[in-house]
């Protein structure tokens, strides 16, 4: 249904991880890439149970194949010490892999083999914009966009079930954390810091733990692929900046959840916030998708000048509004950045319904910018 931007460029023929959260649809994106592959899921009790006491039955499995197609073994890192046996028929059967699965936490922790960059990483994340045809924004806003809450007819209880069994159960369950209640009032403080700055010893007052509990559980949810931080600009500043980095989930309809901001509507304050995060999670798999992987930040000053997404090495800043009619009162981010950088392009994100060219900064209604960016013309 949905035509994924994730292709697996530059892999050729070498093997790859494929890592995402939950419900991106990794199984779904690898069996339609690879559907005459030799295919082992992890999630199948049978096949786990069988690979799990003995590894080397992938090895011999393997080799009495002759389709010499890709092998696709799912959930990975739920036997990670099959890890072994992929090396050798990497090594000495040139067999191409394709490694899928929800979190490399376990494989890093658990210091078994990485295979020492003989398989790529890629990563999938929840649908963009430009794979959904007649792509609707308030859907997108409200409910997030995993494929199956995008489409469901009643998406608040799937992301009911998805916070309680994948982020209250499984991460706690593979992080091992053993203060249950102190990591679900950590979600919740985690939530109100979407998209803002994070101060360690204010989350960690408020859940009852220490700051540096505070920060393993941030690490946690960035092992699981179910967060992520944005850093903040600091190069060679003129003025004092901020450096404390910005926090976002992985989904913005996650956050919403966690946040329990209900339906939201244009033109609310919640509306904006969502609205920024959205941009965010768009710009965040260009950069992975199209292979550029430039660096995306922020920039703040202590007088509290700022702009939401630094593209590159200043190459490009943005900054997202969700009025319907940009004024000068919203440019000047962008302005003072630019007084402070060469920039090649000052953007400014918004619902307006047409494009302008305010002085230097062009204006740019939000499905023109998302067009721009997935065909090349905001940065190459």
């Amino acid at each position: 249904m949905f035509s994924r931007k994730q292709t697996f460029q530059g892999s050729d023929n070498e093997s790859l991880f494929l890592w995402g959260a939950r419900q991106t649809g990794k199984s779904t994106l690898l069996k339609e890439s690879f559907p005459d592959s030799l295919w082992f899921d992890l999630l199948q009790t049978d096949v786990f149970e069988r690979l799990r006491r003995n590894p080397a039955q992938l090895r011999e499995i393997v080799l009495a194949d002759d389709r010499k197609k890709p092998v696709v073994i799912d959930e990975i890192q739920r036997i990670p010490e099959l890890l072994n046996e992929v090396h050798w028929l990497i090594e000495n059967n040139k067999t191409k892999f394709m490694l899928s699965g929800s979190s490399p936490r376990k494989i890093l922790r658990s210091g078994t083999n990485l295979l020492g960059g003989r398989a790529l990483r890629y990563e999938l994340f929840p649908l963009i914009s430009q794979e959904i045809p007649d792509f609707n924004l308030l859907q997108a806003i409200n409910y997030g966009l995993l494929p199956r809450h995008y489409l469901s007819a009643n998406p608040h209880k799937l992301l009911v079930a998805y916070i309680s069994s994948y982020l209250n159960d499984e991460i706690i369950a593979e992080a091992r954390i053993r203060n249950i209640n102190s990591f679900s009032r950590f979600l919740d403080a985690a939530a109100f810091s979407n998209g803002e700055m994070v101060n360690y010893t204010n989350i960690a007052s408020d859940c009852g733990v220490s700051a540096n509990t505070v920060r393993e559980y941030f690490q946690i949810l960035e092992d699981t692929l179910t967060g992520r931080f944005l850093p903040s600009f600091q190069k060679k500043p003129k003025r004092r900046v901020i450096l404390a980095p910005k926090f976002y989930f992985f989904d913005v309809g996650i956050a919403n959840f966690l946040l329990k901001r209900g339906k939201i509507v244009q033109g609310s304050e919640a509306f904006g916030k969502a609205f920024e995060h959205f941009i965010y999670q768009e710009i965040y798999a260009h950069s992975s998708y199209s292979n550029l992987n430039y660096p995306i930040s922020y920039w703040r000053t202590a007088s509290q000048l700022e702009i939401d997404f630094v593209l590159g090495d200043h190459e490009v800043a943005i900054e997202v509004k969700a009025t319907e009619n940009a004024t000068p009162r919203h440019l000047n981010g962008l302005r003072n950045f630019a007084k402070e950088y060469p920039v090649k392009k000052l953007i400014l994100i918004s619902n307006d319904p047409f494009p302008r060219l305010i002085d230097n900064i062009i204006v740019l209604p939000w499905k023109v910018f998302l067009e721009r960016l997935w065909t090349g013309e905001i940065i190459a």
